[in-house]
């Protein structure tokens, strides 16, 4: 499955394969590509993460095709896309990697509204990974908040 390279990216390089929480393991499988990211600086950081929406959007509806399912639990790219989101205005220290994750993945299970709205009308790429696009934004605004209050 990973020799394509279209799968390779869904499947967040593999991580998706997990047999339990796929989507867990993705979202921790973000963590070093986002050690990467923070190198840049904040217009690139936030350009390379409008590029991986953009990319993930193509990527993740080319990988439902192939695999004939909408959403396939082992596509991770949302989760990476998201994860990175959520820890956008954190400070990079091991409290705020903690924080993001757990909000992350608390607002992407859960789904309250509108996440679990959009995850069920819109279909295709952008179905898939707009879920997780505002799960991001959910968890950077409360993360964000308890960084402001001094929690982080």
């Amino acid at each position: 499955m990973l020799k394509s390279p279209t799968l390779l990216l869904a499947f967040g390089l593999g991580s998706g394969l997990s047999p339990k929480a796929p989507g867990t393991v993705g979202t921790l499988a973000a963590i070093p590509l986002w050690l990467l990211l923070i190198q840049l600086s904040t217009p690139f950081y936030w350009l390379a993460i409008v590029v991986a929406v953009i990319a993930g959007i193509s990527i993740c509806g080319a990988a439902a095709k192939k695999l004939g399912v909408h959403d396939h639990s082992g596509i991770v790219w949302d989760e990476f896309v998201g994860f990175w989101i959520a820890i956008s205005f954190l400070p990079p220290q091991l409290s705020s990697i903690l924080c993001a994750f757990v909000l992350f993945r608390f607002f992407d299970i859960l789904k309250p509204w509108p996440i679990g709205w959009l995850d069920k009308k819109i279909h295709g790429g952008l179905g898939i990974m707009i879920d997780d696009i505002v799960a991001g934004i959910f968890a950077a605004a409360v993360g964000g908040y308890l960084s402001f209050l001094g929690y982080l």
